[in-house]
């Protein structure tokens, strides 16, 4: 394992807080054991458009779904204060 810029410690598996597409979503879902996974993003929640049918939704967790296709997205804590860093998983992804 090895330490992450994540603010939490440690971690093992690929990715990290500075990935993209899915390979961000894998890893914040995952990391912690899968706590952080559901929770709340401590700036606030982000308003966003899905990448996938791009619906506009807020991103209130650190891994959220749109509520009009399902999609996954995803915010690392180090990256949370801009909705910018919101990375999508692709179409069909489901949290595993």
């Amino acid at each position: 394992m090895s330490e992450c810029a994540c603010g939490g410690g440690h971690h093992s598996g690929g990715g990290g807080p500075f990935s993209e597409g899915r390979e961000l979503v894998d890893f914040v879902a995952q990391a912690h054991g899968g706590g952080l996974r559901d929770a709340p993003i401590p700036s606030g929640s982000l308003e966003t458009q899905c990448q996938g049918c791009g619906a506009s939704f807020t991103l209130q967790t650190f891994v959220g779904a749109c509520p009009e296709c399902g999609g996954i997205h995803a915010v690392a804590p180090p990256r949370s204060g801009d909705a910018a860093n919101i990375q999508f998983a692709g179409a069909g992804y489901s949290l595993p």
